[in-house]
């Protein structure tokens, strides 16, 4: 069990707004200070009063005082910004850890046994370790409420760590912009008492539980491409997007590239499945090859079939 402030979310909150708050204070009072003393001269030494201008001497006293109580300043300000950043770089070796995954536009949480979810569940009071991957841009992690962030590198593996110090429910955003609709990227972390979070961590029917399940399977199916992102890129009513769109091709032949060369595919489940797997196998006229990535292993077999039936629904 670690010692957290009651008031605290995180154990980072008090070192960040201490911090910031000393940060806050030097800024205002300098603000204020100089303002007071730019008035004071303009009425002290306006034209009216010294008609004619005059050459002063330079003062060394005055030259070094302004140098190192500025400098003594910004040391202060380091040192208490240090010391609320350097713990975030230590995690602790027995923490849980999570991988977290942020693609164009959604982040998803992965848990050593194999439990994917769309948002952060963790235990209060116990340490966290977030391994940080990005599929495919710049994404950053922040959770304002714990005062962390971190940005997620394609191909670089960072982590971010902390103990959540109050059960209840944060906001998650990307504060890295990641493309057309990296304002929608946001989801929230969950802290859960720790009996409770270890029932819900066991509980691996929740993986693929993600939808309503009395819901219609083009509903769920519409659920799954809205919590995966998919509707970013891809619309629902014939418009151009980033990607083709569901409507008016299902049933129909389509022109695409496969391995450079142009050809004819049906519109139909296996072209669905083989279009999530491997997005690049075969690029519809048109559009670009690369720009999405293979969902597979984020998207079941099952949230495949729900996603059909929604495409087939809506070109009915």
């Amino acid at each position: 069990m670690y010692d957290i402030s009651p008031q605290d979310a995180s154990n980072f909150v008090a070192g960040v707004d201490l911090a910031f708050m000393i940060i806050l204070i030097v800024s205002v009072f300098f603000l204020v200070a100089i303002t007071a003393v730019m008035i004071y001269f303009i009425r002290r030494y306006k034209k009216e009063k010294h008609p004619k201008a005059i050459q002063n001497e330079g003062s060394v006293k005055l030259e070094l005082l302004w140098t190192f109580i500025p400098l003594a300043l910004v040391l202060v300000m380091f040192y208490f910004g240090w010391m609320g950043w350097k713990p975030m770089k230590n995690p602790p070796e027995e923490a849980m850890e999570v991988t977290a995954i942020a693609r164009m536009w959604n982040f998803r949480f992965e848990y050593e046994n194999g439990k994917l979810t769309d948002s952060l569940y963790v235990p209060v009071n116990q340490p966290v370790v977030l391994n940080l991957r990005a599929l495919d841009v710049l994404h950053s992690l922040y959770i304002p409420a714990f005062r962390v962030k971190e940005d997620m590198v394609p191909g670089n593996l960072k982590k971010m760590w902390f103990i959540p110090g109050q059960v209840g429910s944060y906001d998650i955003f990307c504060t890295e912009y990641c493309g057309l609709e990296h304002s929608y990227m946001y989801t929230g972390v969950r802290v859960m008492p720790e009996e409770e979070f270890e029932q819900w961590l066991k509980d691996t029917t929740a993986v693929a539980a993600t939808t309503d399940a009395s819901a219609t399977p083009a509903d769920q199916g519409f659920d799954v491409l809205t919590r995966n992102g998919c509707n970013a890129c891809h619309s629902s009513d014939g418009s151009r997007l980033v990607g083709p769109s569901y409507l008016g091709h299902w049933g129909t032949m389509r022109e695409v590239t496969v391995d450079g060369e142009k050809t004819e595919v049906m519109v139909d489940e296996e072209y669905i499945r083989t279009s999530i797997y491997d997005p690049n196998a075969a690029i519809v006229d048109g559009f670009n090859k690369g720009l999405m990535l293979s969902y597979e292993g984020l998207v079941t077999e099952e949230e495949i079939e729900l996603i059909i039936a929604y495409i087939k629904s809506i070109n009915e």
